[in-house]
């Protein structure tokens, strides 16, 4: 069975199409076969690999159709395949909002590819709304980036809680939340960034009561990652290594990928272009 991952925020403009992407490239490169997924009217993450084959449908058809021939596109980067964002106006959110099952429909629908895949990506907007909460529905586990910087950090801990408090009662219609973790993201060498992020691994966030967990793993503000997406690569294989005290992207991905699934830690990297 696939395990579905959802990158998510309630603030826009925190680096969840960059995260997703690197998360796929490397999930691929450690021998697992993934699917992106692109929830999201402004289509980034269907464009941030070059594509080997486009296919004729995409996220538009899945939804409303329960399409699932013709519609996955095949990545150049091998076992990385991606089912494209094609919805520019907007459409599907006032489909899904007055659709009965529309906030529930994507989760069951993508069980039909369980047994293809071992782990769905889902990429979704900044915007609260009905794409965003499909998109959680449809996880098992959600992933968070949070910049270290106040505001980022208190939007985090207001929004997602009552996004979480919100969709809580979906679980009546077989659509439970899965478990939160939120991830320092764009970590710089600031004593105030240093401090905002010990403070979000301090703090409980009372109303959660455990539902959101900070990750251990920080990815650090480096310009590897805004590289490695202009060349169209996964960052894994764009900084393999680092001199410094700031660990290399594919370290520190690599100690990402384990911390959130364990049951990885003894695979090596497959692909030649990532060593």
């Amino acid at each position: 069975m696939a395990l579905k991952v959802t990158v998510t925020s309630t603030k826009g403009g925190v680096g969840k199409t960059t995260l997703t992407a690197n998360l796929g490239g490397l999930l691929a490169d450690l021998g697992q076969k993934v699917l992106l997924v692109d929830v999201d009217v402004q289509p980034t993450l269907s464009s941030y690999y070059p594509l080997e084959l486009r296919a004729g449908h995409g996220l538009s058809s899945l939804i409303t159709e329960g399409l699932v021939d013709g519609i996955v596109s095949r990545t150049a980067i091998a076992q990385l395949d991606l089912i494209l964002s094609d919805d520019p106006e907007g459409m599907l959110q006032n489909w899904i909002l007055h659709t009965p099952d529309g906030r529930v429909r994507l989760k069951h629908i993508l069980t039909r590819f369980d047994e293809t895949y071992d782990f769905i990506l889902l990429d979704t907007q900044g915007a609260v709304g009905p794409l965003q909460d499909s998109a959680i529905l449809s996880a098992d586990l959600l992933v968070s980036p949070i910049p270290p910087e106040i505001l980022s950090a208190r939007e985090f801990a207001r929004g997602t809680v009552q996004m979480l408090d919100r969709l809580r009662p979906m679980a009546f219609l077989g659509a439970p939340l899965g478990p939160l973790r939120g991830l320092i993201y764009r970590m710089d060498r600031t004593v105030d960034a240093r401090r905002i992020a010990q403070e979000l691994c301090r703090e409980a966030y009372g109303p959660s009561k455990g539902a959101i967990t900070i990750l251990d793993t920080v990815i650090p503000n480096t310009v590897a990652y805004r590289e490695a997406a202009t060349a169209r690569v996964p960052v894994h294989r764009w900084e393999p290594q680092r001199q410094g005290p700031t660990p290399s992207a594919r370290e520190a991905m690599l100690a990402l990928v384990f911390e959130l699934f364990p049951h990885l830690a003894d695979k090596t990297l497959e692909c030649e272009g990532a060593q």
